[in-house]
């Protein structure tokens, strides 16, 4: 029998561990080393009360490809035909300015010093979008950086760091140095690990046919480069 997914929580701008339910802080939690093992396409999901992200409650309406709703929810829940006419697509319709209708994305990951135990990372969009500033990466700025060193995310130590100007959790992304090859043939068993699997599927519904595929997806151009030595 598998063990539960692991959970690398981000609330509070604070990394922990989160297994069944039971939150523990992890020391020295300003920065982790990972390695991210595989991505799930981007989603979106609407809450119609206050989304806690801490419990496992299923979203009001939710979309697998941030096109259309899911073909699981039901159909009075629906808010809209396509998410692009959704009025909770539109900005303001949450807090703030903010969109009532959330992207997300979950990483499957492990940590440098722990190769083979795998843990779920959910990224809000805040860390999913925008440019690189002074050297930070979200996520897609981070994905663009590893293609143009045609360079596999799975074949690197990534360090992952808190915005500390952002008022919610909102990390970036660093490369720190290749994976030696014993470590390398570490993470390639874990990418099709069953814990790997249910780390980026687990969601509310199975995934629809034709999603788009992740940004760490072979056809992106991740290759290792066996030259790249280091990243500065």
């Amino acid at each position: 029998m598998l063990e539960p997914i692991r959970r690398l929580g981000i609330r509070d701008k604070k990394f922990s561990e989160v297994t069944r339910g039971e939150e523990i802080p992890i020391s020295n939690s300003s920065s982790q080393n990972i390695v991210v093992i595989d991505a799930a396409p981007i989603s979106r999901s609407y809450y119609e009360n206050n989304y806690d992200p801490d419990k496992l409650t299923v979203p009001t309406c939710w979309s697998s490809d941030t096109q259309i709703p899911s073909v699981k929810v039901p159909e009075e829940q629906r808010q809209a035909t396509r998410c692009l006419d959704c009025k909770q697509n539109i900005r303001g319709s949450g807090y703030g300015s903010s969109r009532a209708c959330r992207f997300s994305q979950r990483l499957a990951i492990t940590m440098e010093d722990h190769l083979e135990i795998i843990y779920q990372l959910r990224l809000p969009a805040t860390s999913i979008f925008g440019e690189t500033r002074d050297g930070n990466m979200p996520l897609q700025s981070y994905a663009r950086f590893l293609t143009e060193h045609n360079t596999s995310a799975i074949a690197v130590v990534t360090q992952i760091y808190f915005d500390t100007n952002s008022e919610t959790p909102k990390l970036f992304f660093k490369p720190i140095r290749p994976l030696r090859e014993e470590e390398l043939q570490v993470v390639s068993k874990m990418k099709a690990h069953p814990n790997t699997v249910d780390a980026i599927t687990l969601d509310f519904t199975p995934p629809l046919e034709g999603m788009k595929t992740s940004p760490f997806g072979i056809t992106d151009g991740f290759q290792l480069n066996k030259q790249e030595k280091s990243y500065g």
